[in-house]
């Protein structure tokens, strides 16, 4: 049974728009490019997973910091040296992902429609802000939310601090998205409601195992972003 007015924060990227698809072309053709002779795409993929996760800590996310990764993926195994062209091709395969338009997720234009009339929605993503912010004009989504919020990372203290700077009751407030790393776990932590809408391309340095909600923390489980509306 829907409820009564709440606060929902959601997510962007895979919950809203297509977002890991265009990274995971953009990772297969620099494997393809790359056609190294002594690791396989599957070696080369957990090596490019560990270097994104060392950039993500000096550079943040999104396409420049991966970028920088594949750079350093390549450099990093490699044995011809990094010429300006191989950079310059490197460097295309990230610019492809910033062109591509924002594809928005079947049903989530109806949904937020639905929902924007009978609850407070705050946009809530990770990421740069620039890049953020361009893929919420594109996609014509802005006028569904009260506020966004852009930030770099998504952790309990950042729920929190959310919560508090629109002051939020934390049993009426709901973080909705595709990641249990970043969107469902750390909002259950804080004290918040939860609830995940599972993609089928999620990252895969955003996999997690789904927390469990303590009382009187919820968490409720929807197989599409539309299914909201059985629910709120």
């Amino acid at each position: 049974m829907p409820r009564c007015r709440e606060s929902l924060l959601i997510d962007a990227d895979d919950t809203l728009w297509e977002n890991n698809i265009y990274f995971e072309r953009a990772i297969a053709a620099f494997i393809s490019f790359l056609n190294h002779q002594q690791h396989t795409p599957a070696e080369v993929r957990e090596i490019l997973n560990e270097v994104e996760r060392r950039h993500i800590m000096t550079h943040g996310y999104g396409t420049h910091s991966f970028a920088c990764a594949l750079v350093a993926t390549f450099e990093q195994l490699s044995v011809e040296p990094l010429t300006p062209a191989l950079h310059e091709t490197i460097h295309g395969f990230a610019r492809e992902i910033a062109e591509h338009p924002v594809e928005v997720i079947a049903g989530v234009r109806e949904t937020l429609d639905y929902l924007a009339s009978r609850h407070r929605l705050i946009l809530l993503t990770k990421g740069n802000a620039a890049e953020q912010t361009g893929k919420m004009q594109r996609s014509g989504l802005r006028p569904f939310f009260q506020a966004v919020e852009i930030v770099a990372e998504k952790n309990p203290r950042t729920y929190r601090g959310v919560a508090g700077k629109y002051a939020l009751n934390e049993r009426h407030t709901w973080m909705v998205g595709n990641s249990p790393r970043s969107d469902v776990n750390p909002a259950l932590a804080a004290g918040l409601n939860a609830v995940f809408v599972p993609h089928s391309d999620t990252w895969i340095l955003e996999h997690e195992e789904v927390g469990t909600a303590e009382p009187p923390c919820e968490l409720i489980v929807v197989e599409s972003f539309s299914r909201l509306r059985d629910h709120f």
